[in-house]
């Protein structure tokens, strides 16, 4: 069974940083794409960033330049380096790995969420 844990979420001040991690845990084969997602209050889920296996990333206009994604393929985690927070980066942010386990092909697995808030 495989689960994805996410820590880091917080409150900090418009200006400030912080880094969310990721990290799955089971059994599986291997991992894809991962990704990070958010949903602030009213809106829908929207993409933000994600990397490659091989490391080549992509970023959603309004983050490019402030946040910056990695993986750890040898501890099978994501972290979201998040600098020059903005209130409107306020929202609970969502990890998601594309897994291969032994029994299915590539499969969307999701954390739990982590909320992240930017006020003075």
């Amino acid at each position: 069974q495989v689960q994805l844990v996410e820590s880091g979420g917080g409150l900090v001040q418009p200006g400030g940083s912080l880094k969310l991690s990721c990290a799955a845990s089971g059994s599986f084969l291997s991992i894809g794409v991962m990704g990070w997602y958010r949903q602030a209050p009213g809106k829908q889920r929207e993409w933000v960033a994600l990397i490659a296996p091989g490391g080549i990333t992509n970023y959603a206009q309004d983050v490019k330049g402030r946040f910056t994604i990695s993986r750890d393929n040898a501890n099978n985690t994501v972290s979201l380096q998040m600098n020059s927070l903005k209130p409107e980066d306020t929202a609970v942010y969502y990890c998601d790995f594309k897994i291969k386990t032994y029994d299915t092909g590539f499969l969307d697995y999701w954390g739990q969420g982590t909320q992240v808030t930017v006020s003075s």
